[in-house]
């Protein structure tokens, strides 16, 4: 005889979720700090692939004008971003990772071993659904 098993509650994949984006923050913030960055720094230069506005990129980063300041006066003065007047609006400033940029962003993550170890453990499948259901929660949880 086989019994149904437990429907997972709300409650239950918010603490999975949780844990997993801790250990995953860890590696990062470990590998960021290997290349002499700050975690946020870090994520400042995976938010800036693609030109963005400093307003923007606080909002992307979860934190406050000035705090952005800072963290892009770090990455110039380090030669991974450059901030330039937006075109349309000389007040708007806007923000572009450099080619440096783009390879202490690519060496952070060859750098995260734990999430790389845990990432190919998976399957095929199990890697595409995982990445369907990262697209599907996502924009709910942006909004």
């Amino acid at each position: 005889m086989t019994t149904a098993a437990s429907p997972v509650t709300t409650a239950a994949l918010m603490e999975a979720v949780a844990a997993v984006s801790a250990a995953y923050f860890q590696d990062f913030a470990g590998a960021a700090g290997r290349h002499g960055l700050s975690s946020s720094q870090a994520k400042a230069l995976g938010v800036v692939l693609e030109p963005v506005p400093m307003r923007a990129l606080a909002g992307r980063l979860g934190c406050d004008a000035s705090n952005v300041t800072g963290i892009v006066d770090r990455l110039e003065s380090l030669g991974l971003a450059r901030r330039e007047a937006a075109a349309t609006d000389r007040r708007v400033k806007i923000v572009t990772i450099t080619e440096a940029g783009r390879e202490t962003l690519l060496k952070i993550r060859a750098d995260m071993t734990r999430a790389h170890r845990a990432l190919d453990s998976l399957s095929a499948e199990q890697r595409a659904g995982l990445l369907g259901m990262c697209e599907q929660l996502l924009p709910l949880l942006a909004s």
